[in-house]
């Protein structure tokens, strides 16, 4: 692993207008962010406590103030999100540290990565308190159809420990099933929220009533809609085009093998063991921001721990809107990393498809060395949203290949 000090000292300068110019712009953008912190301020202790004080502690060293985005993002909208695993075993991503943005999509990642931590950044506070929920949903579940039962309120079977051999496709059989039989059941919504918030609240993370009423919004919403909730946009109509909830954690890999969290006992187990032993940190952060990204790095070098994987979405395609970016790429290139780190990043094709694209899909999933980002770095940078998304992307492997062929 290579620290902050040691990579930087490796660089060379690189002498460009463009990059000088974005760069100043990108430094008034960061003084102004900063408002003159003090540096100690900044600099903060490193958490050692592993329980949930240290939790609660670690949300609070490394969050910085949450900023807008026009959706609330309660489930993902990429069908091609598994598409790189595969490609994360073949190039030994596993441990250290993940770092990812957005809700549950995550948990697929860190489920076949195994990280010693994970931090989940996202721009939304909204986000951590989606987190929260659950969490608490992972405190409670005995296994996967328990953890869907408790999400969307439906009735948890008698039978429930004969469940964890049991399939996806039969546990989301189970779980349509009781809600096409019945109407929703609004008392049972309330019991199983009540239990759920008397959770979120034991963890100590301090809460307001606002923020609990957030957090009810969205697991009401999660029971009305069911396993058929949907990624929304508040600034476009669209819903129906995006997957479903069900259809995500259906989804396969690029060889039609189940690879969610969900699909099998064992890949949930990684997650909820991670979730109980409070190593899974929701933190309130803009990439591009001047402290959570940072933060977060300091903490994963203090722990020895190099950042293995960081799924960034499809945030880049905002951030390259302004001089965002830059900042963003400046502090990526100081995470602690080694020669297995790789960034996941998320492409729509609206307009130009790129290889990666899949039949049937919106979204393409794409992965690139760190090493290779901070060298492209170094020598002047990626010049558009396209150069970022097509040039050092790791190849696909042959069934995207022989599946790409077949469509034309």
């Amino acid at each position: 692993m290579r620290s902050k000090v040691s990579w930087t000292a490796e660089r060379k300068p690189v002498d460009r207008a463009r990059r000088i110019l974005c760069g100043f712009a990108a430094l008034l953008v960061l003084a102004c962010a900063r408002g003159g912190a003090d540096p100690a301020e900044r600099e903060q202790p490193i958490v050692r406590d592993s329980g949930l004080a240290g939790f609660v502690q670690l949300i609070g060293t490394l969050s910085e103030p949450g900023g807008y985005f026009p959706s609330d993002n309660l489930v993902s909208n990429e069908t091609s999100y598994l598409h790189v695993i595969p490609m994360l075993r073949e190039l030994g991503v596993e441990g250290g540290a993940y770092v990812g943005v957005g809700p549950d999509q995550n948990f697929s990642y860190i489920a076949h990565i195994k990280p010693e931590i994970a931090f989940i950044i996202d721009i939304r506070r909204d986000n951590l308190l989606h987190h929260l929920l659950l969490k608490a949903l992972f405190q409670h579940a005995r296994n996967r159809l328990e953890y869907l039962c408790l999400m969307v309120a439906r009735p948890v079977p008698s039978d429930l420990e004969r469940w964890n051999e049991a399939t996806i496709d039969e546990i989301v059989l189970y779980v349509d099933t009781v809600s096409a039989r019945s109407s929703p059941d609004i008392e049972l919504f309330e019991r199983v929220h009540n239990q759920l918030i008397g959770t979120v609240q034991s963890f100590g993370y301090p809460l307001a009533e606002s923020d609990l009423a957030v957090i009810r919004r969205f697991h009401a919403t999660f029971f009305d809609f069911g396993l058929g909730i949907r990624y929304s946009h508040n600034r476009r109509g669209g819903f129906y085009r995006f997957p479903t909830w069900r259809q995500l954690m259906l989804q396969t890999d690029l060889d039609g093998n189940r690879l969610s969290y969900l699909a099998s006992e064992e890949s949930f187990r990684v997650v909820q063991d991670l979730e109980r032993r409070h190593r899974v940190v929701p933190v309130v952060g803009d990439l591009a921001g001047p402290h959570a990204l940072e933060a977060i790095g300091r903490e994963a070098a203090a722990r020895g721990l190099p950042i293995r994987a960081f799924y960034v979405s499809n945030v880049e395609q905002y951030l390259m809107q302004g001089p965002e970016f830059y900042r963003f790429a400046g502090t990526v290139t100081d995470l602690p990393f080694d020669d297995r780190s790789v960034l996941i990043r998320s492409y729509f094709a609206r307009r130009w498809a790129i290889p990666q694209t899949m039949p049937n899909h919106m979204s393409a999933q794409l992965l690139e060395r760190f090493e290779d980002f901070v060298r492209e770095q170094d020598e002047g940078g990626y010049l558009s949203y396209m150069d970022l998304v097509t040039k050092n992307v790791l190849p696909l492997s042959g069934a995207a290949d022989s599946l790409r062929a077949a469509a034309h």
